[in-house]
């Protein structure tokens, strides 16, 4: 994953010496010069860290840091100040609006190195709330929503939801569940990965829910590909006796056998167009209504949404 890091520096000096730092991580650090003037059009990416040299800025710092805070989609970003102010008194006023870490001239290249991707990893693996796929979780999944709709970017969001699971899991117990759930995260990700997009982003809701973020792209070819390999290799999970008849047996609450079908993968396809979408509630109420006709059909299948493109 890339992390998109922004340097508030209008003389651009802190963005060059960045970029020589990480010259050989070009691949998974990307740093953007931000000039305070357009601090609020960039905050609408959501990036990953904030660089902030006060030298090289005509703000007053301590309520510039405060107004990055009070922006409800970076309320958690980090923030690292760069200053040649040594006073006491100040360097405690900034840590007080919550920055991270304050740092100050000269900069120790190795020192710095090492503190911003310390800070990054630390984020990055605070926001995901799934250990058993390493994907991430509700809170970048909802930052990357709102990033695309900010950026009136038009897009579509693959979400993925397991049937008849739940009746896996009574007979086969949480820990084979577990396996077929990363079983699930892994076949997702070899068939997204494949998309020519460098724009995909593939998320654990929870359970076994997943969601994709694509750029558009031929839906029908990747969802085959996605349900001909689960359908495929999840018969793997099973014994012989449950694959052969197809199904599995449960006993409900009143101690009555019931006949399961064995799991399958339901995908719900919607493009999203931000001049019809503002909010990522409006996404998640249609797209649920795509993932329940979805999951009303027997076996594996898809439901692309074009209606409201």
């Amino acid at each position: 994953m890339v992390h998109d890091i922004y340097i508030i520096d209008n003389k651009n000096e802190l963005n060059l010496k960045l970029s020589e730092i990480f010259k050989r991580e070009v691949d998974d650090y990307k740093f953007k010069a931000i000039k305070t003037s357009e601090l609020e059009v960039a905050l609408r990416n959501i990036p990953s860290l904030i660089i902030i040299d006060e030298d090289n800025t005509d703000i007053n710092i301590v309520e510039f840091c405060k107004s990055i805070r009070y922006n409800e989609d970076n309320s958690i970003t980090p923030i690292i100040v760069v200053s040649s102010n040594r006073e006491k008194k100040h360097t405690v006023d900034v840590l007080r609006t919550d920055v991270e870490y304050y740092i100050k001239k000269p900069i120790d290249d190795e020192y710095f190195y090492y503190t911003i991707k310390n800070v990054v990893g630390l984020l990055a693996k605070n926001r995901r709330i799934s250990p058993l796929t390493g994907l991430p979780g509700n809170v970048q999944i909802q930052t990357e929503m709102k990033k695309r709709l900010l950026n009136k970017e038009k897009f579509a969001i693959l979400y993925f939801d397991l049937d008849n699971f739940k009746a896996y899991n009574d007979v086969y117990g949480f820990a084979n569940g577990d396996e077929i759930i990363k079983f699930t995260a892994r076949t997702i990700s070899k068939h997204i990965h494949q998309i020519e997009n460098s724009d995909n982003f593939i998320g654990h809701i929870g359970g076994d829910d997943f969601v994709v973020i694509t750029g558009q792209t031929d839906y029908d070819k990747v969802c085959k590909n996605i349900i001909a390999e689960f359908d495929k290799y999840v018969v793997d999970f099973y014994n012989e006796v449950d694959i052969e008849r197809g199904y599995v047996e449960v006993a409900n609450r009143r101690g009555i056998i019931e006949q399961f079908p064995l799991t399958t993968i339901s995908i719900a396809v919607l493009e999203v167009d931000s001049r019809i979408y503002k909010t990522t509630l409006e996404i998640g109420e249609i797209a649920s209504q795509i993932k329940h006709q979805a999951k009303s059909v027997l076996g594996s299948t898809y439901i692309v949404n074009k209606r409201r493109f």
